[in-house]
């Protein structure tokens, strides 16, 4: 009966884990396709072009900006970040679920676009306090750079509302993590409204 897949963002601040559960759930379950975003940021130190992100310029992501090629995209820090719609076609095209690992308000213009077919989890460390200890051990950002992210945090923490699940990355149990997304997956296929080519035809 499944014929295209279902899209699951995953959003959440910096410091939520994003990055290390969606690796956690890609390991158990192997039925899902991850969509490599663009970015115009430069490459951290051991990320590679392709499969952390696509880098390209910001001329090349206006370009494709503007030719609708792009599903979903933010700025942030000066930099872009979206979801190439030829990548996220192919995906659900094949009949798996495309799992995005995007920002809270790329969330909003992939539900406007996809409407039921979209799913969106928002992912939280336990407490705001956790959150800031994980982005300062990361080394990563200057003083200025974590002021912002925790400042940001707070705007998308209130955007909550608009999302179908929450889900707590409690540290230490990714896994466990995972698994608690993988159950919203599994049970996001059997809603009323995704099985009524069933009940239509029940008694055909």
């Amino acid at each position: 009966m499944k014929n295209k897949g279902l899209v699951f963002v995953i959003s959440g601040p910096s410091g939520s884990g994003k990055g290390t559960v969606v690796d956690e759930l890609r390991k158990i379950c192997t039925d899902v396709g991850v969509s490599v975003s663009a970015t115009t940021r430069k490459p951290r130190e051991g990320e590679v072009d392709g499969v952390n992100y696509h880098y390209m310029t910001r001329e090349q992501f206006e370009k494709l900006l503007a030719e609708g090629e792009i599903l979903e995209h933010t700025e942030y820090n000066g930099n872009y970040y979206g979801t190439l719609k030829r990548e996220a076609r192919k995906i659900i095209d094949s009949g798996k679920d495309l799992i995005l690992e995007i920002e809270v308000d790329g969330g909003s213009q992939v539900r406007n676009l996809m409407g039921d077919d979209c799913v969106l989890i928002m992912l939280l460390a336990p407490t705001a306090a956790e959150q800031e200890r994980r982005l300062r051990d990361r080394n990563t950002d200057t003083e200025e750079a974590i002021a912002g992210r925790l400042a940001k945090a707070k705007i998308e923490v209130a955007m909550a509302p608009q999302y179908d699940y929450i889900v707590l990355n409690e540290t230490g149990k990714t896994l466990e993590c995972a698994n608690d997304i993988l159950h919203i997956i599994n049970a996001s296929h059997y809603t009323v409204s995704r099985m009524r080519t069933v009940t239509d035809h029940y008694f055909d």
